[in-house]
């Protein structure tokens, strides 16, 4: 496969391009941000912003919380800096690792904030992670769609139009770029966050199996209602210099923050993606379809900074990399599916010119908290259709008795 001259990126990524030079469009976005954009002018309008906004109601902004290095940060940052008022919003996607609830509740008490949390149904959940992984490979449908769609159903319930979101895609896609001042509205939710899906949609997938009012956090708000609020919805890492690592040691140092190890990614990144038990099935899903993971993702942003060289970040990527995750058996039996369906549900999709060869894979390190991750008997709740048109189990079956 083609790769970026500079930093790992692989021409499988999506809305990736390259220059003559055969420098990728996310390495070019980044030499602007860091040459061209006048953060002076950006700061002046989020204090525009801020003032137009804050004050007007109970709470001057909500901000979208997993418990990741991300939302912390901006939750520090919105609070500490900007000394806004906010609604903590959590959309609980029921893969929250134990350590999340801890580092959450010491960030909340030493930050003081109010805090909503919702939860969807995992009976819904479990039917949309199957569907929308047979029909894209990627079961976190539910999540992305519940994150950002979700999000903004609260906005409107409790009247509060201004919402901060963290970096902008312009950092690792190129679905933007940082010239275009990205905000997180429906255009944004269509074109990367429902994988071309919408919740109507998925209702018909599903036959029946759901019905269409448990769906109503998946589903865009009404755009009259958003209209209505003035809502904007906006990425913070658009309006000041966003440097992950720094912020990981700035929220280690004013909150006591710390991640831990998740599947497929190098020790030293122990802050990234660290708040769910599906994300090294996720990564992994993704290497099957595309030849790259989380530490490709990883590397090329610290060669992009200067923290790693491209030999130390192919040795790297080579190491933790296409790893069949120790978790795997524990995701199947949750969606009931042999290890057999699972490759053949992806091997049409994946992405040319990558060619995956199962044959090569090896498995990696089971993680240190799999122990405590929850393993609720599912084996009596109805699942997938009952005409098994996708190779499913009946309800009442286990994956290992078909």
């Amino acid at each position: 496969m083609k790769r970026c001259t500079r930093c790992l990126n692989v021409e499988t990524v999506d809305t990736l391009t390259f220059d003559e030079d055969g420098v990728c469009s996310v390495c070019r976005q980044s030499e602007y941000k860091a040459d061209a954009i006048d953060w002076e002018d950006r700061q002046r309008q989020l204090d525009a912003l801020i003032d137009e906004y804050a004050g007007k109601g109970v709470y001057d902004c909500i901000v979208p919380f997993s418990g990741g290095k991300d939302s912390v940060f901006q939750l520090w940052y919105i609070v500490r800096k900007l000394k806004l008022k906010p609604l903590v919003v959590r959309f609980n996607h029921w893969g929250y690792r134990p350590k999340v609830e801890e580092n959450n509740t010491m960030v909340f008490k030493k930050l003081g904030v109010d805090v909503i949390e919702f939860q969807p149904s995992f009976h819904v959940v479990r039917e949309l992670m199957l569907e929308s992984f047979k029909r894209r490979g990627d079961f976190c449908w539910h999540c992305h769609t519940g994150i950002y769609a979700g999000v903004m159903h609260m906005a409107v319930r409790f009247e509060v139009p201004l919402l901060f979101w963290g970096e902008s895609t312009a950092e690792y896609h190129s679905w933007y770029t940082f010239e275009e001042m990205e905000e997180v509205d429906e255009k944004r939710f269509n074109r990367l966050m429902n994988q071309g899906i919408t919740a109507d949609d998925m209702y018909e997938f599903l036959g029946g199996r759901v019905e269409m009012r448990d769906l109503w956090m998946f589903s865009y708000p009404k755009r009259k209602d958003l209209m209505r609020l003035k809502v904007r919805s906006i990425c913070l890492g658009n309006y000041i210099q966003w440097d992950t690592r720094a912020n990981v040691e700035l929220i280690g140092k004013e909150l006591d923050w710390f991640g831990h190890e998740v599947e497929g990614v190098p020790p030293e990144y122990h802050y990234e993606k660290v708040e769910c038990t599906f994300q090294g099935m996720r990564d992994y899903s993704k290497f099957v379809k595309r030849g790259y993971g989380r530490t490709n993702h990883l590397m090329s942003i610290d060669i992009r900074h200067g923290r790693k060289t491209r030999e130390e970040a192919l040795r790297l990527e080579a190491q933790y990399d296409g790893k069949r995750p120790a978790s795997m058996d524990w995701f199947l039996e949750i969606l009931g599916m042999t290890e057999d369906e699972y490759y053949e549900y992806l091997r049409p999709l994946a992405i040319h010119p990558w060619e995956f060869d199962r044959s090569k894979v090896e498995t990696g390190p089971v993680p240190y908290d799999f122990d405590k991750w929850d393993r609720t008997d599912l084996s009596d709740v109805p699942l997938g259709p009952e005409d098994k048109t996708w190779g499913r189990v009946r309800t009442g079956e286990k994956a290992e008795d078909k």
